[in-house]
């Protein structure tokens, strides 16, 4: 099944999704919002439009375990898409260091500037995806 996954930003949100057979994870898209419900709307669209089973929500988790402002909103985020779309299942996936490891590869392809903003959360919900479909290769009995 195709997965979209959601690194979720006050002004920039990025998503990435998998293809079927759920062995790649590809950027998707940026979407450029700062509404909170206009976000959660467009989100919802990307997933009907790429007929998604599952959405994965980055949760940014402390490296302390603590969950803070920015784990709520994530979280508000996943309750808003289950409202939205009741056919689908949202998980909430522990992203800590997406956003950096997507920084150094960017540096390792000399992308920066203007370049790297316009796709930066893209790679990272790429990143996050990556993770949660390694996860669930390991795990086959909670699919």
């Amino acid at each position: 099944m195709k997965i979209l996954c959601v690194d979720y930003g006050d002004a920039r949100t990025g998503l990435a999704i998998s293809d079927q057979s759920e062995i790649l994870a590809s950027p998707l898209e940026t979407i450029y919002m700062h509404d909170f419900d206009r976000c959660a709307a467009l989100i919802a669209e990307a997933a009907v439009k790429n007929k998604v089973g599952m959405i994965v929500v980055g949760e940014p988790i402390n490296m302390n375990n603590t969950r803070g402002e920015r784990s709520e909103k994530c979280r508000a985020l996943a309750d808003k898409l289950r409202d939205a779309l009741p056919e689908i299942p949202v998980k909430m996936w522990d992203e800590r260091s997406s956003t950096v490891t997507a920084i150094s590869y960017m540096n390792e392809i000399n992308k920066r500037g203007k370049k790297r903003k316009a796709v930066l959360d893209q790679a990272a919900a790429a990143i996050i995806l990556d993770s949660y479909l390694e996860y669930r290769k390991n795990h086959p009995e909670e699919k």
